[in-house]
């Protein structure tokens, strides 16, 4: 079959081959139907995977969400899901109808356009590239405008070349998914792998064969029989200085602890105008989130630093080293003790305060079984490190591979009848 040279190919809204409401034979299913697929943003994948495990009685979804048939195609307007590929061909929906997020952008194919080659049109790194430069709104919360993606103009090459494209990147990409799906599954393991490794060793201690008892700490259970147990008000003090508005900025993440933040009005909260109302955190000073405590935003401070009101700081005072303690407030038992000694009404605005905080018992190994309880899980932690960091590099050049196939495919730049 000679190949279509994609300069013949007519050009064409994307407004122009879509409806903009459902069709008279999706009106009459959706009479028909009690209960519907519910896709959540979480259920939409970056390779157009959808989860179809939720369902919800029409009844409840038919305002407020967005509405989709079998055939659509979607689209994700919110950063950062818009730039992550999040988008999908929709299919297998319950009696072919489903609701979602109002997050999304639902296209309807008219007969001129194969649904999976409009998927494919939508996914190609150009189209999204020029969506992430049209976005408007706060940062945080910029969406895709509509009027970008119905004036987005698309190539169309014959009904058959599009299925046949469609049909070529179909098998291309199951490969290249399937291989981008067990790389992130290695990742996960890897995480998982980290997060077993810093627990057991940081409340078990090194020597396996070492005699253990009840610690009398219900969050931890069995400890080595020569550690102590201590109440953190024993082990720490709150530091509540403030007046020195010419030290760096720091901030406490979930995924990385407490780190050095950048002095740029546009990533400092309003309140910074005046940065005598920030607390001082010393180098060594542990340094937590109240809202997130209970998540695992801690850690030790890297350096002399402001940090926001909403955070406390704990200045060491007795035999706990900062490094064992940053290591300890971050497993996930201590956190969920946390959560049990914070407070308020809503689980996820839950609040730890230092008089919280300093009535938690926490067991405290020798001052030196500490020092090499740190160094193993440094040296532990940085070789997982860096196989992951390995790990995510192939990754990241599977899914360019993935996005160079679509984009030379919906362009005309494969003969896919030869590439068969």
């Amino acid at each position: 079959m000679k190949a279509t040279l994609p300069q013949q190919w007519p050009v064409n809204r994307i407004r122009f081959l879509t409806l903009r409401s459902p069709s008279r034979e999706q009106r009459a299913m959706l009479a028909k139907v009690s209960h519907v697929s519910f896709l959540p943003m979480e259920a939409i994948g970056e390779q157009g995977q959808l989860d179809l495990s939720a369902s919800r009685p029409i009844d409840e979804v038919r305002s407020g969400y967005s509405q989709f048939f079998d055939g659509d195609v979607v689209i994700a307007k919110i950063t950062p899901c818009f730039e992550n590929g999040k988008g999908a061909l929709i299919r297998g929906m319950l009696d072919g109808v489903g609701f979602g997020t109002t997050e999304l952008h639902v296209l309807t194919p008219l007969a001129e356009i194969d649904g999976r080659f409009l998927y494919y049109v939508t996914v190609n790194p150009c189209f999204r590239q020029l969506g992430q430069a049209w976005m408007t709104g706060a940062a945080g919360q910029q969406r895709v405008p509509e009027d970008f993606v119905r004036d987005f103009r698309v190539q169309v090459p014959p009904l058959a070349q599009q299925r046949a494209i469609a049909d070529y990147l179909d098998r291309e990409t199951l490969h290249l998914d399937a291989l981008i799906a067990a790389k992130e599954r290695l990742l996960g393991l890897i995480a998982e792998k980290r997060r077993a490794l810093i627990t057991r060793v940081v409340t078990l201690g090194l020597d396996p064969h070492a005699s253990l008892r009840e610690s009398g700490i219900p969050w931890l259970g069995k400890a080595p029989a020569h550690w102590d147990v201590r109440r953190i008000a024993w082990l720490f003090r709150e530091r509540d200085q403030r007046g020195e508005p010419d030290l760096p900025l720091l901030e406490v993440s979930i995924n990385s602890g407490v780190t050095l933040r950048e002095f740029s009005e546009e990533r400092i909260e309003y309140t910074a105008a005046d940065f005598n109302t920030y607390k001082v955190a010393r180098c060594g000073d542990i340094v937590f989130n109240k809202m997130r405590m209970w998540q695992g935003a801690v850690g030790v401070a890297p350096e002399d630093g402001l940090v926001s009101p909403d955070y406390v700081v704990a200045a060491p005072i007795g035999s706990m080293s900062p490094e064992y303690a940053g290591l300890l407030f971050r497993t996930p038992a201590f956190s969920a003790e946390c959560a049990r000694h914070s407070h308020g009404i809503v689980w996820d605005r839950l609040r730890l305060y230092w008089e919280g905080f300093r009535d938690i018992a926490v067991p405290l190994p020798p001052k030196e079984e500490q020092v090499d309880i740190v160094d193993r899980v440094l040296w532990e932690a940085t070789r997982l490190d860096h196989l992951r960091a390995a790990t995510e590099q192939t990754t990241a050049l599977l899914k360019e591979r993935r996005a160079a196939f679509i984009a030379a495919a919906v362009t005309g730049q494969i003969d896919v009848g030869r590439a068969v």
